[in-house]
C-alpha cells in the first residue's frame, strides 16, 4: 500500500494527537489519586544530646555517712565492763595489761563512753542552684548523716553543709565552698503538660551522670500531704532521688523524690516535686533555716458527687470540714463541721488537697477571707492563720527522752506506743507510733512521726498486736497500712522485705 507525503504528514499529526490524549489522559488521574492520597506526618523522637550536655555538669552525686556505734571488744558479752571493780580500787584510770589505751570515765564503776565507727550510708544526687555553691536535693538522702559529701562530674569533691531541711516537702538546701559553678536555670513547673518529653539526671545504685528519658504522664498528682507530685514515666531508682527533672529546654521542672514500687525497682511510675514548689521552700530555707507554714485547725475530707448534689452544690468541689479544732483559728472565725471551703485567700479550693497548700503558704499571723458552702448558699468568713508545728515537734515526743521502740520489722519500720498527749490531740485510741523508717516502708512514704492505725483490714491496738500482724503477712502481697499524719490520713501499701 502506497502513501504519499502529505498522508504520511497526516497519520503522523493524528499519532501525535493520540499520544497526547493519553498522557492528559495520565495526568488527569494521577492528580486526582494525588489528591485522594492522605500524607500522614511522622514525628520524630527528640535529640537529646544538647540538653545533656548544657545541663549535665550542675548534676551532682551525693554520698552521706553515719555513726554507728561498736562494741568496745574489752566489754563482756552482756556489754559489761570486767575491769570495773578493779577501777574501784586503782582509780578510773586503770588499765589492765593487754586491753586498750585508757578510756575517758563518767565516774568510778560506771560504764566506759561509748564508741562510734562512720560508716557509708548511702548515694542520692542533687543540682547546683547558684553559682556560689547552693546545692539542692532531697531531705530524705541527707538526713542522719554525719557527713555529707558533693561530688561534681569532674570528679572533684567538697565537704557539703547543711543549710536547712524541710521534712514535709522532702527538700534539703546544701552549700558547698566553691565560687564560679554553673547553676541549672529553674524552670516553670505550672506550664507542664500532659505527654511531654522530660529528662532525668543523677546516680541510681550510684552509677553519677545517668540520663534517662520520658513523658509526663500526670500532673497534680495528688499524695495526701503537701504536694501535688509531677508523675512521669521516666526511669528513676534508688540514687536518683534529689536529683532534676529537666525539660527540652534544659530548665529544672521538678526534683526527683519517690517511686511507686512493689519491688524496690523502677516500674514505670515516678513522683517530682514541682520546682515552683521547691523554690518556695529554698527561699525559706535561705532566709531563716526552716520552713513557717499557716494552719488553721480543721480536719477535712473530699466532696462526693452525691453529697455536693444532697448540699446543693453546682459542682462537687471545696473540702469538706468533718472536724474543727476547739480555740483553733477556724473555730475562732466560726466554721463548723459539715461546712464547704470552697475558697482560701480568693483562692479556689477545687481539690480537698489544695486547702492544705494553700493554708501552709500562707504567712501565720494575717488574717484572710474564706467562703463556706453554709446550708445552701455562700458564707464569707474571716480567719487568723495559725502557725503549723514543725514536723520534728509534731508528734509531740519529749526531745530529751526517744520512746523505746522494737527492731525494724518486714516493713522496714520501727514503732513504739502512742504517747498520751498525741493520742489525745490525734484523738486516736489505737495505733503504733513509727520511730524510725527504713527500706521498703521509706521509699513508700513513711517516716517517724507518722501513726499506723490499720494494717489490711484490722486496726491496730498497740506495739505486741502489731507485731503479730506484721509477722503473719504474706510476703508476696502488698500490705495496705492506714497512716496518719499530721491531721490528714491516708492508705499506704508496702510489701514486706524478705
Amino acid at each position: 500500500m502506497l502513501f504519499t507525503q502529505a498522508g504520511n504528514n497526516k497519520i503522523k499529526q493524528m499519532m501525535a494527537g493520540a499520544s497526547a490524549g493519553l498522557l492528559i489522559a495520565v495526568a488527569s488521574l494521577s492528580s486526582a489519586a494525588s489528591a485522594q492520597t492522605t500524607v500522614v506526618p511522622t514525628l520524630a523522637v527528640p535529640d537529646f544530646t544538647s540538653v545533656v550536655a548544657k545541663t549535665e555538669g550542675s548534676v551532682v552525686n551525693i554520698r552521706t555517712t553515719e555513726a554507728v556505734p561498736v562494741r568496745n571488744p574489752s566489754m563482756g558479752p552482756n556489754g559489761n565492763d570486767p575491769y570495773d571493780m578493779l577501777r574501784w580500787f586503782f582509780g578510773p584510770d586503770f588499765v589492765p595489761p593487754g586491753a586498750p589505751g585508757s578510756r575517758q570515765r563518767k565516774a568510778p564503776g560506771s560504764s566506759a563512753t561509748p564508741q562510734e565507727r562512720t560508716v557509708p550510708r548511702g548515694v542520692g544526687s542533687g543540682f547546683i542552684i547558684s553559682s556560689d555553691g547552693y546545692v539542692l536535693t532531697n531531705n530524705h538522702v541527707v538526713a542522719k548523716s554525719n557527713g555529707i559529701f558533693v561530688t561534681m562530674t569532674s570528679g572533684k569533691e567538697y565537704k557539703a553543709k547543711i543549710i536547712g531541711t524541710d521534712a514535709r516537702t522532702d527538700v534539703a538546701l546544701l552549700k558547698i565552698d566553691a565560687k564560679d559553678l554553673t547553676p541549672l536555670p529553674i524552670g516553670d513547673s505550672n506550664k507542664l503538660k500532659k505527654g511531654q518529653w522530660v529528662l532525668a539526671i543523677g546516680s541510681p545504685f550510684g552509677l553519677d551522670s545517668t540520663v534517662t528519658s520520658g513523658i509526663i504522664s500526670a500532673i497534680n498528682r495528688d499524695t495526701g500531704d503537701y504536694l501535688p507530685f509531677i508523675q512521669t514515666d521516666v526511669a528513676v531508682n534508688p540514687g536518683n532521688s534529689g536529683g532534676p527533672l529537666i525539660d527540652l529546654a534544659g530548665q529544672v521542672v521538678g526534683v526527683n523524690s519517690q517511686i511507686i514500687s512493689q519491688s524496690g525497682g523502677f516500674m514505670g511510675i515516678s513522683l517530682a516535686i514541682p520546682i515552683d514548689e521547691v523554690m518556695r521552700v529554698v527561699d525559706q530555707l535561705k532566709s531563716h533555716g526552716k520552713v513557717t507554714r499557716g494552719r488553721i485547725g480543721v480536719q477535712i475530707g473530699p466532696v462526693s458527687d452525691e453529697v455536693g448534689k444532697a448540699i446543693g452544690l453546682k459542682k462537687a468541689e471545696g473540702a469538706m470540714v468533718s472536724n474543727v479544732e476547739r480555740g483553733g483559728p477556724a473555730d475562732d472565725a466560726g466554721i463548723r463541721s459539715g461546712d464547704v471551703i470552697t475558697k482560701f485567700d480568693d483562692k479556689a479550693i477545687v481539690h480537698m488537697t489544695d486547702l492544705p497548700r494553700i493554708v501552709g503558704a500562707t504567712k501565720p499571723g494575717q488574717r484572710v477571707p474564706m467562703e463556706v458552702w453554709r446550708k445552701g448558699k455562700t458564707v464569707t468568713l474571716q480567719v487568723k492563720v495559725g502557725e503549723m508545728p514543725s514536723a520534728e515537734n509534731e508528734a509531740g515526743t519529749p526531745q530529751s527522752e526517744a520512746p523505746q521502740s522494737a527492731p525494724v520489722d518486714v516493713l522496714g519500720l520501727k514503732v513504739s506506743k502512742v504517747p498520751d498527749d498525741i493520742r489525745s490531740k490525734q484523738k486516736v485510741t489505737g495505733g503504733v507510733l513509727v520511730t524510725d523508717a527504713e527500706e521498703p516502708a521509706a521509699t513508700a512514704g513513711l517516716a517517724a512521726g507518722d501513726i499506723i492505725l490499720t494494717v489490711n483490714d484490722t486496726d491496730v491496738t498497740g506495739p505486741e498486736q502489731y507485731a503479730k500482724l506484721v509477722a503473719g503477712l504474706d510476703k508476696s502481697r502488698a500490705a495496705a497500712l492506714l497512716v496518719m499524719r499530721g491531721d490528714q490520713s491516708q492508705w499506704v501499701t508496702v510489701t514486706p522485705g524478705k
